[in-house]
């Protein structure tokens, strides 16, 4: 199979977790930039990043890339490019696009030059003027930064972070991509305790227990790519049979999750089902005034409330206070919390060891990092 180009791309801040994702999977030919890491692979890696990767947002597959300052030359160079290659002659190829600091400023018109060059482009290699578009997705998108063209084709359809297992939605859910990214970035270990007091429909427990298990993110979801005849069926079943090998069943986790709200736990728990890890996580009713544990060490890892709507902001700034008191009796604990208050750090009443800046959805975040000493190496936690 001949080495291709493959862009994952993913919320800003967490693209160094994506190109660490990328290296455990066997690529390591990657470039990380703003928003995507760019990396070398073959038709079998479009089917691997796509089961596997629990922190990007798609898999795209990268046609080209040339700079473009005039309308003529985005048609010329869209294309010269191989389309006829990838795309069939009943396939249905759609054209989205973006502009950022480009010449090129109008997208409606760089998507219609796009789409009539990759016309006249497949003209040449299927002799016919016409295209029914009745086939599989290939969506292709422009993409103009700086006077730079990325076109590229979506090989995932669905965001990467419709994993299949959150059919019901709670309020201001946290998506699944964000929550690996948390947990991943945490370093936390399955041998450790791992609680979530503000859990609502169960995302980050559910998020701990899949990695935990090593259960590929995409294991019960399709994607675009597999439609297209170009990548055998084979290399499809190849990787998920890889990936069912390698859930890891012999495992004990004490992962928990609670809320206040009993509707929450209730969608929580019918996620946590539906995503095959209910057997592993532990999820009640609880004010996180009365969170406890017995155990020394562990992880507390969240995301409250943030106080974003008109009126909330002080019962917001009530309970920041109320976590610093409580997290207290966690002394040898480590906390990870993500919020876009700035004043999370004097409310909670302790400085963050590390903090990094996060997009929950278009809301820029800190994910303030508290680390706890480490554990005794033979002591049972």
């Amino acid at each position: 199979m001949s080495k291709i180009q493959l862009i994952a791309t993913s919320a800003f801040g967490i693209e160094a977790v994506v190109g660490r994702e990328l290296k455990w999977l066997g690529y390591d030919d990657q470039f990380v930039e703003n928003g995507k890491v760019t990396f070398a692979g073959d038709e079998l890696a479009i089917c691997r990043t796509n089961l596997w990767l629990r922190t990007a947002d798609r898999v795209l597959l990268k046609m080209g890339e040339f700079k473009a300052v005039t309308f003529e030359e985005l048609f010329e160079k869209t294309k010269a490019l191989p389309w006829a290659e990838w795309i069939p002659e009943n396939a249905e190829f759609p054209v989205e696009g973006k502009s950022v600091d480009s010449q090129l400023a109008s997208v409606p018109d760089c998507q219609a030059i796009v789409k009539k060059a990759i016309v006249e482009s497949m003209k040449k290699k299927y002799k016919r003027d016409w295209f029914e578009e009745k086939g599989p997705l290939y969506r292709i998108e422009v993409s103009l930064l700086k006077d730079m063209a990325t076109l590229t084709i979506d090989t995932s359809g669905a965001g990467l972070h419709k994993r299949g297992y959150r059919k019901l939605v709670g309020n201001a859910p946290l998506k699944e991509t964000l929550a690996s990214a948390m947990l991943l970035i945490s370093r936390w270990k399955d041998s450790r305790v791992l609680l979530d007091p503000f859990c609502g429909s169960g995302t980050i427990p559910i998020e701990a227990a899949l990695i935990a298990k090593n259960i590929a993110p995409g294991l019960n979801r399709s994607f675009a790519a597999e439609e297209w005849g170009i990548i055998p069926k084979e290399l499809w079943s190849r990787a998920r049979e890889e990936a069912k090998d390698a859930v890891r069943n012999d495992i004990e986790l004490n992962i928990q999750g609670s809320d206040i709200d009993e509707e929450a736990i209730s969608l929580a728990r019918y996620h946590a089902k539906q995503a095959g890890v209910d057997k592993f996580i532990h999820l009640q009713r609880r004010d996180v005034a009365d969170i406890s544990s017995k155990h020394k060490y562990g992880f507390i890892i969240c995301n409250p409330p943030y106080g974003e709507r008109i009126g909330e902001n002080r019962e917001v700034e009530k309970l920041y206070r109320l976590m610093g008191n409580v997290f207290k009796k966690f002394d040898t604990w480590s906390f990870y919390i993500i919020t876009s208050h700035p004043e999370f750090e004097r409310l909670f009443g302790r400085k963050a060891d590390k903090k990094r800046k996060l997009y929950n959805g278009r809301i820029l975040c800190n994910y303030y990092q508290f680390f706890g000493p480490p554990p005794p190496k033979k002591s049972d936690i």
